[in-house]
């Protein structure tokens, strides 16, 4: 256990901040799960209004740090890449 005040406070922020991201990341793969259960029923119209949703919550993952950008980036174009497989099948 740390005996400085400050490692004591850093602690305590620490625990906040990781709750804190761990909700952001389980928003994320919500939306990515559902993203996804509309691709696998083909409701395409439905998948392209979720997309905005999906594009979204990455982006401000990534702005805040909790993903990387380039994971951002590389998920937006993956799924868009199945929208687009999907869509013209």
């Amino acid at each position: 256990m740390p005996r400085r005040k400050a490692s004591v406070k850093r602690i305590r922020v620490d625990k906040k901040r990781k709750l804190h991201n761990l909700k952001i990341k389980q928003q994320l793969k919500k939306t990515l799960k559902k993203f996804n259960e509309l691709l696998s029923a083909k409701n395409i119209e439905e998948a392209k209004k979720q997309i905005q949703k999906v594009y979204s919550s990455l982006d401000k993952a990534a702005k805040k740090k909790i993903i990387h950008p380039n994971l951002a980036s590389r998920k937006k174009s993956r799924l868009s890449k199945r929208l687009l497989k999907t869509h013209t099948a």
